[in-house]
C-alpha cells in the first residue's frame, strides 16, 4: 500500500438510504485519490436508541450502485472502485462475502476484546479479504499490535492498522485523543504494516480533519480514512465530523506526502541527524551519571533511616525543573513527565541499593 501519495478510504459513517449511497459513491469515483469506499453497514451505538444501519439492506444496495459507481470511474480513466464495510461478529464476515464487498475492517471496540477478535479471525480464515484493524479506544498499543498478529495466526496477509485516537480522561478538545506516539510506536515495533489515520473519528467535527490529515501524513502514515456524505448537515450518525465530497476533494488537493525514505536526505539533513545521536549519547551518560547519584543517596538515607520518597523535596524540585523548561522554552507538562519518569526509576534504584546494602550487612 505505501506509495508516493497517500492512499484514500473514504465514505458514509453509516449507509442511510440507496439515493445517499450512490450519491455519495458516484461523487466519490470522481477523485481518481479515491481507492475504496468505507460503508457502515453495521452501526450499534453507543446507548441504544439512535440509527443503527439496516445490515443486509446496506450490503444490496452496495452491490446494486457498483455498476454505477464503476461506469463512473471508467469515464474518469481511474480503476475499479473497492467497498470496505466492519465486520464485528462471524455472520457479518458470511454476509460481505455472499455480497462481494472488497474488504473488512475491524473495529474499535472488537478490539478492545481478544476473545471477539479471536471469533472473528476464525471467520476470516481462507477469505484472502484485506483487513484493516483500528486502535482499541484504550491507549494500549499490545492490543492493537495482538488483534493484527491474531489476523496473522489465521492466514491473513493483506492487513492495515487504522489509527483513530483514543478515549482517555483528557481528549485535548478531540473526540478521540491522536496520542501520535502510540501509532508510531506500532510503526516501530511492526514496521510492514501500512498505517492509515481515521482523523474524522479523532476530531468528532469538520474543521480539525484536514489539519490531523497533514500531521498523519508528515509522520508517515500510509494513507487516510475519512467520512464523506453527500449531505453532512442531515447525516443519521456523527453528522459532525463528515465531509462533503467537495471539501474531501479540497482537502485532498492541499495534502503533501512526506518521505520515509532516508536516502532522499541532503547532507545538511545527515549532519543534523548526527547531532541529535550525539546529544542522544549525552542524555543517556547524564542519567547514568543521575542514577549513579542516586545509589550514593541511598547509602545515606539508609544511614540516617529515612525514607526513600521525601514528598516536600520532590514537589520543590518538580516545581523548579518546570520553571527552568519554561525559561528554556521547553513545553512544562512534557518536562513534568519526563522527571514523573525519572524521579520512578531514582526511587526504585534507591530502593534495590537498600536491599543490597541489607544483604551485604
Amino acid at each position: 500500500m505505501r506509495e508516493s501519495v497517500p492512499y484514500i478510504v473514504a465514505g458514509p459513517c453509516s449507509v442511510e438510504s440507496r439515493g445517499q449511497l450512490s450519491a455519495v459513491a458516484e461523487a466519490l469515483a470522481r477523485l481518481p485519490q479515491v481507492s475504496m469506499i468505507r460503508c457502515g453497514v453495521w452501526k450499534p451505538r453507543t446507548r441504544p436508541g439512535g440509527f443503527e444501519g439496516y445490515g443486509e439492506t446496506a450490503l444490496q444496495w452496495v452491490a446494486e450502485c457498483r455498476g454505477a459507481v464503476d461506469a463512473v470511474r471508467r469515464e474518469c480513466g481511474g480503476d475499479r472502485m473497492r467497498f470496505c464495510c466492519e465486520v464485528a461478529l462471524p455472520e457479518h464476515v458470511e454476509l460481505v462475502l455472499r455480497y462481494g464487498m472488497d474488504a473488512v475492517w475491524i473495529g474499535a471496540r472488537t478490539t478492545a476484546s481478544p476473545f471477539m477478535v479471536q471469533e472473528l479471525t476464525e471467520a476470516l480464515r481462507g477469505t484472502g479479504l484485506p483487513v484493516m484493524v483500528k486502535n482499541a479506544p484504550s491507549p494500549d498499543v499490545r492490543l492493537w499490535m495482538g488483534a493484527i498478529e491474531r489476523c496473522r495466526q489465521v492466514g491473513l496477509t493483506d492487513l492495515t492498522a487504522v489509527h483513530r485516537g483514543f478515549d482517555v480522561f483528557r481528549n485535548d478538545g478531540y473526540r478521540n485523543n491522536p496520542l501520535w506516539e502510540v501509532p508510531i510506536e506500532l510503526r516501530r515495533t511492526m514496521p510492514e504494516v501500512p498505517i492509515l489515520c481515521d482523523p474524522s473519528h479523532i476530531a468528532g467535527r469538520r474543521k480539525p480533519i484536514a489539519t490531523l490529515s497533514q500531521t498523519a501524513l508528515n509522520l508517515g502514515f500510509d494513507g487516510l480514512m475519512i467520512e464523506v456524505h453527500p449531505q453532512p448537515s442531515v447525516a443519521l450518525t456523527d453528522a459532525g465530523q463528515q465531509l462533503s465530497p467537495d471539501e474531501l476533494a479540497v482537502l485532498i488537493g492541499g495534502l503533501v506526502m512526506r518521505s520515509t525514505d532516508s536516502v532522499v536526505a541532503d547532507e545538511e539533513l545527515r549532519m543534523l541527524r548526527e547531532q541529535i545521536d550525539c546529544l542522544d549519547t549525552e542524555v543517556l551518560q547524564l542519567l547514568a551519571s543521575r542514577f549513579a547519584v542516586s545509589r550514593q543517596i541511598a547509602r545515606i538515607k539508609m544511614e540516617g533511616n529515612l525514607a526513600v520518597f521525601q514528598p516536600k523535596r520532590w514537589d520543590a524540585l518538580l516545581r523548579q525543573r518546570m520553571e527552568t523548561a519554561q525559561q528554556l522554552g521547553l513545553d512544562a507538562e512534557f518536562v513534568k513527565g519526563f522527571f514523573e519518569k525519572i524521579h520512578a526509576e531514582s526511587v526504585r534504584v534507591q530502593e534495590m541499593e537498600m536491599e543490597k546494602l541489607k544483604i551485604d550487612n
